[in-house]
């Protein structure tokens, strides 16, 4: 469905916490310890939202081997982020992420989203936009799901 809105999705930060007290002992054992904190809960969470999920992470393809079966998530569409590095106070990722969006909707969900970022996006990206900060040492919480499920509800 080409007219969903898209959900650009972080993996460091949003599904995988790092201020939490403990370890969640989710990931499989003998992998990436980081990975025992992503909630598999998060998978039905994250599909059941009425959107097109996309990855917006470092992570890049190997989201869709590491990150995706521990979600129960299918493969996504990935973010191919440029080479050239974002001088000033935007985040590396804005700008790439409006060029992908290409006019369309979007919610970005990411812990390093800053003012600057929601004021480029303000005057560059002609439809509407989310950008949803979450805490990295939380993760997604009940009330980011609640957030993002309100912004696309008024869509």
């Amino acid at each position: 469905m080409p007219h969903r809105p898209l959900l650009f999705l972080d993996v460091d930060g949003p599904l995988i916490p790092f201020g939490a007290p403990e370890p969640r002992s989710f990931g499989p054992p003998g992998a990436n310890p980081l990975l025992a904190r992503i909630d598999p809960g998060h998978g039905p969470r994250l599909a059941a939202l009425p959107c097109e999920l996309v990855w917006a992470t470092t992570w890049m393809a190997d989201a869709n081997e590491v990150i995706a079966p521990l979600l129960g998530l299918p493969e996504l569409p990935v973010v191919d982020w440029p080479d050239e590095e974002e001088d000033g106070p935007l985040h590396w990722k804005t700008r790439g992420l409006v060029g992908w969006a290409a006019g369309r909707p979007f919610a970005w969900v990411d812990d390093e989203i800053t003012g600057a970022d929601r004021a480029w996006v303000s005057r560059h990206h002609p439809g509407p936009a989310l950008l949803h900060r979450v805490d990295p040492r939380h993760g997604l919480t009940a009330a980011d799901y609640a957030a993002v499920s309100d912004w696309l509800a008024r869509l």
